[in-house]
């Protein structure tokens, strides 16, 4: 084996590895960001949300351009069908961003975590129902325990939880739609924020004539977190996507249950959630229904 071979054969065993710390570091990132919005609850939800849009379309656009995708940008931009598709991931995206950001900010970030556990079940029954997708035993089962966990929440507290089921399925058929939409990740993301920019900017103008906005009128620290939210937007779903592309699908599904987790431990350990017998017996409903789903994805993987 000459020194070209052993180089390409260290760069191919490297590329697991350099995916699984880039998708553990997205993971993380989502994982801690409750820390992040709590320290900003003094601004309204939407307010923020408005700031996360246009501060990341302000980081994005320069990455489209030194990453040599600004032609795929434009022909996406002159795409009638993929602006219309993109229009509908960005009214998604924007719905599950402003719950989480209102869950956090209302002390609600077990219902948050409740919802990220629930939604690689939710991408599996909407892999059945659009994609003809087919559920085996196993998934089958890891769905319906999952459900009955829901219910059992349900039963006992008299009211569905909308915040986990909406940001379980508004995140689900955000990812359906971009699986479908010809675009990759960067480019993806900058639309979506250029079409929210012109309206968010809008708002916060608005916001700011009327004497309401937050930005340069409550304090130096406020200003510079609410223009660093694209932090906590842009950077993780880059990260996500060189992970993604180097590491197996079931490995990265995996990783995926450490964003709830860490959301978990800092709403029952740091913020004080209340944290009943009903939430243990819920909570420990979905954990059994993704270990049946994770052994079972695995089990799969390894036969292929």
């Amino acid at each position: 084996m000459n020194d070209s071979d052993t180089k390409y054969y260290s760069t191919i065993s490297k590329e697991p590895i350099v995916g699984a710390i880039s998708a553990s570091a997205a993971f993380l990132i989502w994982g801690f960001s409750p820390i992040y919005f709590k320290i900003l609850r003094v601004v309204p939800a939407f307010e923020i949300l408005m700031h996360r849009v246009i501060w990341s379309f302000v980081l994005l656009l320069p990455l489209i351009l030194i990453s040599g995708q600004w032609n795929e940008f434009k022909t996406v931009i002159k795409s009638y069908r993929t602006m219309i598709i993109l229009t509908v991931s960005t009214i998604l995206v924007a719905a599950n961003w402003f719950l989480f950001i209102w869950a956090i900010n209302n002390n609600q970030i077990l219902q948050t975590s409740l919802g990220y556990y629930i939604n690689p079940l939710v991408n599996v029954l909407l892999g059945m129902v659009f994609l003809k997708e087919r559920l085996n035993p196993a998934k089958s089962v890891a769905v319906i325990i999952a459900g009955l966990g829901v219910l059992y929440l349900t039963v006992h507290y008299g009211k569905l939880p909308w915040i986990s089921l909406t940001l379980a399925v508004t995140f689900a058929f955000y990812g359906l739609i971009r699986k479908v939409a010809p675009v990759n990740a960067l480019v993806g993301l900058t639309v979506e924020t250029m079409i929210l920019s012109l309206p968010a900017l809008g708002y916060l103008i608005y916001l700011d004539t009327a004497g309401m906005g937050s930005i340069f009128r409550m304090s130096v620290r406020i200003d510079i977190l609410l223009i660093c939210t694209v932090f906590v937007t842009a950077p993780p779903l880059l990260l996500f996507t060189i992970g993604a592309r180097k590491i197996h699908l079931v490995t990265l599904g995996i990783l995926q249950y450490i964003a709830p987790s860490c959301t978990f431990l800092l709403a029952v350990f740091i913020y004080n959630e209340p944290f009943t017998s009903i939430q243990v017996w819920t909570f420990g409903m979905i954990w059994f229904a993704l270990i049946i789903y994770s052994i079972d994805s695995v089990r799969e993987y390894r036969k292929r």
